[in-house]
């Protein structure tokens, strides 16, 4: 017994012996270096071309505000996923109403900016739809907006709005980045600034935050969705909500029920909905006798297993 225990013993010292000349081979290595993070800083280009106007970001105060922009576009990437898919849908049919309106493609990413393409965006200011627009400035452009028909979720009608906003404000300012400053700001309140700072450009200006970041953030939004793989965005055709076909149907009088009208088509009042976003009520008074016309999407285009896949742009998809 007392063999055994001696035994016992002799093997456990020689293990503690062993483990602490392990240990101090260890110790004795160099640290290696931690890694905390893989992700790679963006560039931030000399310049950029927005809306046929050349951007230098030379000076250091441009270079940075561009650089926090693109920083949290990059790595927001819930967010920004969404807005290649939503934008793969609705680019195409925004985009034609840009050009037939003369206003600059790029404007497509002041767009994104304002609501990440959701068209059912709401603001706490009470601005409304993807281009977020003020009630009054919409009615002005020529959108009706009230409790049963909101044209602001429409959008196609809110684009060519937003459109008639923008060229009056090129009208006035003659230079694009800071039309799209007026559009954050209101043209009003950029036109004080303007002359009370005697600079002739928005980049030149002290503004309020949300203001002061509002062009670098449309930019940004350019720079990662012309170029997606760079920054490491990948899709395939199929990761891209595809845009829907639609029949369309002139309603010229009231509307009881549009869950009723709905099922009459063959439809649900959920999918009336989505396609006609600027339904707002389940009926329709219309006492005026104004046509509208209510889009019914196609049945094929309603199932993944009937469609074709496109992308808006080929640098979109990796297939």
């Amino acid at each position: 017994m007392k063999k055994y225990i001696l035994l016992t013993v002799a093997l456990l010292m020689a293990s503690s012996i062993t483990t602490q000349a392990q240990l101090k081979r260890e110790y004795s290595k160099p640290a290696a270096s931690p890694v905390f993070s893989t992700t790679a800083s963006p560039d931030i280009p000399m310049s950029v071309n927005f809306a046929g106007e050349k951007v230098s970001f030379d000076r250091l105060d441009m270079a940075e505000r561009l650089d926090r922009e693109l920083t949290g576009i990059i790595y927001g990437q819930t967010t920004t996923e969404l807005c290649f898919k939503r934008a793969n849908r609705y680019f195409p049919a925004l985009s034609k109403i840009l050009k037939e309106q003369g206003v600059p493609l790029d404007f497509l990413y002041l767009v994104v900016t304002e609501s990440s393409m959701d068209y059912n965006a709401y603001s706490s200011a009470k601005a409304a739809g993807m281009w977020q627009l003020l009630a009054g400035t919409a009615r002005d452009f020529g959108l009706e907006v009230g409790d049963e028909v909101d044209e602001r979720f429409d959008p196609e009608k809110s684009t060519v709005a937003a459109c008639k906003y923008l060229k009056a404000a090129y009208k006035k300012y003659g230079h694009w980045p800071t039309v799209a400053a007026s559009y954050n700001a209101g043209m009003q309140k950029l036109s004080n600034e303007l002359s009370k700072q005697k600079v002739d450009n928005s980049f030149d200006l002290y503004l309020v935050q949300e203001t002061s970041r509002y062009v670098f953030r449309i930019i940004a939004y350019k720079l990662v969705m012309e170029s997606p793989k760079r920054y490491g965005y990948r899709f395939s055709r199929q990761n891209l909500w595809q845009p829907v076909a639609y029949t369309t149907v002139d309603v010229t009088g009231s509307v009881a029920s549009w869950v009723d009208w709905a099922k009459a088509k063959g439809i649900t009042y959920a999918q009336l909905r989505e396609a006609n976003p600027w339904i707002r009520s389940t009926k329709l008074t219309n006492a005026s006798g104004k046509t509208y016309k209510v889009r019914i999407p196609k049945s094929s285009d309603l199932y993944r297993s009937k469609r074709s896949f496109s992308a808006y742009s080929k640098d979109w998809v990796i297939d």
